[in-house]
């Protein structure tokens, strides 16, 4: 607007013409620069609106987005990250597993369907990893763990920093172990696919005995057991 207002070859509104002309050609760059930085204030203080509730997470999208609000909070920033590239990985191993087993096995046959369960098994073990990190993370206040090293801690008692620092670790290894566990399952997906690609004749009551096949009703009975 500036441009076309003042720009001689269109409106061409000048200084110093009349006093109309020289009253607009100074407010109105000044009133961009006053809107621009109202703007900018609106945005960047914009209430963030508040994440859905844990039990309405359904798709890939859904855990990406609710994952992304925590990937500023420093003392987590990798272990975010880690876990957002772990989201992208297990779709893709998904949709790998799911056109090999196609190309060998037949919807309706026992030994896709037995296969099929052991990946969609591990799938939701993986993801109910990732709304236990996301469960604590919503309880997570950064800001009182970063008050440790302050001076009002030092205010404190002993006892009281030793037990909120016992929280903050208790809180990071939780994080750190769920991250883990998924990348344990990744890897058993991954051992999956390969005994696939190897198999020729075989029974379909032989799958169960497979190693891989193993590993991952273990891993989901031990979790199972655990929670």
């Amino acid at each position: 607007m500036n441009v076309v207002v003042l720009s001689p070859g269109l409106v061409g509104v000048g200084f110093g013409e009349s006093a109309l002309e020289t009253a607009i050609g100074v407010t109105l760059p000044l009133a961009s620069v006053v809107a621009l930085l109202l703007g900018s204030y609106a945005i960047l203080h914009k209430p963030q609106e508040p994440p859905p509730p844990l039990r309405q997470l359904q798709s890939h999208e859904d855990f990406a987005a609710a994952l992304s609000r925590y990937k500023r909070v420093s003392m987590l920033e990798e272990d975010i990250e880690h876990a957002a590239e772990q989201l992208d990985r297990i779709r893709k191993k998904k949709e790998t597993l799911l056109q090999v087993l196609s190309q060998r096995f037949q919807p309706e046959e026992l030994s896709y369907s037995k296969f099929a369960s052991a990946i969609a098994g591990a799938e939701s073990l993986f993801y109910r990893n990732v709304r236990s990190v996301l469960n604590r993370l919503q309880a997570f206040d950064e800001s009182e763990f970063e008050s440790l090293g302050s001076r009002r801690a030092a205010r404190m008692p002993r006892e009281l920093l030793q037990m909120r620092a016992e929280m903050l670790n208790e809180f990071l290894g939780f994080v750190k172990y769920s991250i883990g566990m998924n990348e344990e399952i990744l890897l058993k997906l991954d051992r999956l696919l390969l005994e696939i690609t190897r198999l020729d004749a075989f029974e379909p009551g032989d799958i169960e005995e497979m190693p891989c096949m193993k590993e991952i009703d273990a891993l989901i009975r031990q979790t199972k057991h655990y929670r």
